[in-house]
């Protein structure tokens, strides 16, 4: 990084927290690539992201608790696995412009390894560990629900994502008693390329339907447009 404290600035901007100690933040965006060619350079982010993880599963299960009190564990859960998943905290990152912050060697570099979803992740929870080791567990659970509040609002969404199917039929069975079932419209193509037309059917009502590769996807694909579907339905004025 050609300006360290420039950097920084800009990430404690970012991140909406000013450390007092900025060497925490310098650690956790240190990549073990960068220590692996800098002599001098004494500390890697590893330390910080086991921390991290570990913060950042109590920080959401906190959340998550406070925002749905009527939710069982096994809901919860889910959504925490949603929320923790290592693409959300790589778009987390994304978010902070951490980045383009992440100090990595060269050859990590060269290869992409700003963009990693494995490095973004953990540098990700490095800075939530400097965070919680620099401020404490209330500016560590600010931080998190800061940037995991806005899903919150759509949790069904989030979840369909994760789980399509599981997501229409838990949503079904909890407004309508039912579940619903796939059926193959179509197959057609070369055996080589096949495609699957599947239709989500529930009460007799044709919610959806979506082409794909495999019988699979064109059900994943089919489930979540058919949960859009109700939600639309089930929340228009």
């Amino acid at each position: 990084m050609a300006d360290m404290a420039l950097d920084l600035d800009s990430i404690q901007e970012a991140l909406g927290y000013r450390f007092q100690k900025t060497a925490l933040l310098e650690e956790a965006l240190t990549h073990p690539s960068w220590l692996a060619e800098h002599e001098r350079a004494e500390v890697d982010n590893q330390r910080l992201e086991f921390l991290g993880d570990a913060v950042l599963q109590l920080a959401t299960s906190i959340l998550l608790f406070e925002a749905f009190p009527a939710e069982d564990e096994g809901k919860l859960t889910r959504i925490r696995s949603a929320l923790t998943k290592e693409r959300t905290l790589a778009d987390y990152a994304l978010v902070l412009g951490l980045g383009e912050a992440l100090r990595l060697g060269k050859g990590e570099q060269r290869h992409g390894g700003a963009r990693r979803p494995s490095n973004l992740g953990d540098a990700f929870e490095a800075v939530l560990g400097a965070v919680f080791v620099d401020g404490g567990m209330e500016q560590a659970m600010a931080f998190v629900r800061r940037l995991a509040g806005p899903a919150l609002a759509d949790v069904d969404g989030l979840l369909a994502v994760e789980n399509p199917k599981g997501a229409l039929q838990e949503y079904t069975q909890e407004h309508y008693h039912g579940i619903p079932h796939y059926e193959t419209v179509s197959v057609s193509g070369p055996d080589h390329e096949p495609r699957f037309e599947v239709a989500v059917v529930f009460h007799g009502e044709r919610l959806a339907h979506a082409v794909a590769g495999s019988r699979r996807a064109a059900e994943c694909h089919a489930a979540e447009a058919a949960l859009r579907v109700l939600l639309e339905r089930d929340h228009a004025p």
